[in-house]
């Protein structure tokens, strides 16, 4: 396999930042869950989901050690050549996926898998990158960190290997991408001058802050083309909840029902089909995928 390293600099966004009044919990999707757990492990999280229902994830709590699953319970190895650990997050409708890996010296990268070849995603200068989602035109969602350990959001462009800064308005603490859709909306988070995480939807120009009613700790992870965004936020008791940002301006809160106050979700495709996972009775951490039955 091809491992190779392009690094170009396209520019930097400077966005416009919208401040809007989000309604909470307007119309409820119903959703049945299905658990996705690696066989033998106690550890699973399952991340990206494409169309064809193919899931990134990977598992293991010390050793990282990815996978793509296909229905009903195939597990496909997929871990970057030479690497300690890897996790795969982003997965595309072509079954292409991206995701970060670390080497024998203890760096992060980011990744891309192209039909079976592995590139290395680096922004120039750096030593720590992420990629976190992935669009039907092999454009990457992710960050690096600087030398102050500050996150950056960037988008990389593999048909030009071009990168992309994004700037965040009050992002002092940092800002991470996670997800873009394939009319280049963008989805992520950022850190305050307070230390408090926001959401962000950027779409069409605009910068949309995310703040699930009533948290003061609310994640985007990703996103789908119909502009449904999906996340976590942790409640004033201090419990995660998934959420799901709909298109008409929406919240929703969803659980797992086996993991009620333990639940991220981190992925969503077109069907409205969700990914993520939580923390189970016994401690264990366990990946799933939800079914919407109403809409």
């Amino acid at each position: 396999m091809k491992t190779t390293t392009r690094t170009f600099i396209l520019g930097v966004a400077v966005l416009l930042f919208i401040s809007l009044s989000i309604s909470a919990q307007g119309g409820r999707a119903v959703f049945s869950f299905r658990s996705v757990i690696f066989p033998g492990d106690t550890f699973t999280q399952t991340l990206g989901i494409n169309d064809p229902q193919k899931v990134a994830g990977y598992h293991g709590a010390t050793v990282n050690k990815g996978f793509v699953f296909t229905f009903p319970d195939h597990f496909a190895s997929e871990n970057f050549p030479g690497s300690t650990q890897t996790q795969v997050i982003g997965i595309n409708n072509q079954g292409y996926t991206d995701g970060f890996y670390i080497d024998s010296h203890g760096t992060t990268h980011g990744f891309l898998d192209i039909k079976g070849t592995f590139t290395t995603v680096d922004f120039p200068g750096t030593t720590f990158n992420q990629l976190l989602g992935l669009n039907e035109h092999n454009q990457a969602a992710g960050y690096y960190a600087d030398a102050a350990n500050i996150d950056h959001p960037y988008i990389f462009d593999k048909n030009g290997e071009v990168f992309l800064v994004i700037t965040i308005p009050g992002a002092t603490g940092g800002a991470q991408a996670t997800g873009i859709n394939d009319r280049g909306s963008i989805s992520g988070f950022y850190i305050d001058s307070a230390g408090v995480n926001h959401g962000f939807l950027l779409a069409d120009g605009e910068l949309t802050t995310l703040d699930f009613p009533g948290s003061t700790f609310t994640q985007a992870f990703g996103l789908n083309n119909r502009g449904d965004v999906v996340g976590a936020y942790i409640d004033a008791a201090g419990l995660t909840h998934g959420f799901i940002f709909d298109g008409k301006g929406q919240f929703q809160s969803v659980d797992d029902p086996n993991g009620v106050g333990t639940t991220t979700i981190n992925g969503i495709n077109n069907l409205g089909e969700i990914v993520g996972f939580f923390v189970d009775a016994a401690g264990n951490t366990d990946g799933f995928v939800g079914f919407p039955l109403r809409q």
